[in-house]
């Protein structure tokens, strides 16, 4: 288990928020390093593993034209992709990841072309996050780390979107855990 996994457990639990997980490229492993958090269960609603395409459209309701037009492997889609798991399994907050890990490019995509997304509720507090988020990536290594590093970027992607939103009672467990700083 990582300590951006317990992080997010953490957060989600002190909000009283729930997580949905949508994965491609990542085939289940950004569910399992979730899972892996004692307390989990708490904050974990689910995940779906859309490998293949036209699941993305079926179980995750992303536009089938946008598939057809521009493949998987794309940043709409991962958008998309995050907002179906929210949605389908009601969620708080849904992440995606969609991409190439090789060996061979997909979609006139690059191996290392990944897309993670992160889909949360909407608010109107300044400064605060609300919608959606994708960030591109091009790594380089082989699968099994391209794979990894995507699982690190998405978890960081929702982490930085909930680092946004903090409230005054996590600010405050969080300057009583620094020393009062």
């Amino acid at each position: 288990m990582s300590a951006q996994a317990t992080e997010l457990v953490r957060l989600l639990t002190v909000r009283g928020e729930s997580l949905a997980v949508a994965e491609s490229l990542t085939g289940g492993l950004v569910a399992a390093e979730i899972t892996s958090v004692p307390g989990a269960s708490k904050v974990f609603r689910g995940s779906v593993t859309a490998y293949a395409t036209e699941l993305k459209h079926e179980l995750l309701g992303v536009d089938a034209t946008l598939l057809a037009r521009q493949g998987a492997v794309d940043p709409q889609v991962a958008g998309q992709m995050a907002a179906g798991v929210r949605k389908a399994l009601g969620a708080d907050w849904g992440i995606a990841t969609t991409g190439v890990a090789g060996p061979e490019p997909q979609d006139g995509r690059p191996v290392g072309t990944v897309f993670v997304a992160v889909d949360g509720p909407f608010t109107d507090r300044p400064g605060c996050a609300g919608g959606g988020k994708v960030e591109s990536l091009r790594l380089n290594g082989g699968r099994a780390e391209i794979r990894m590093e995507s699982v690190r970027s998405v978890l960081a992607l929702l982490l930085e979107q909930l680092a946004g939103e903090h409230t005054g009672n996590e600010r405050a467990q969080d300057t009583e855990r620094n020393g009062g700083f």
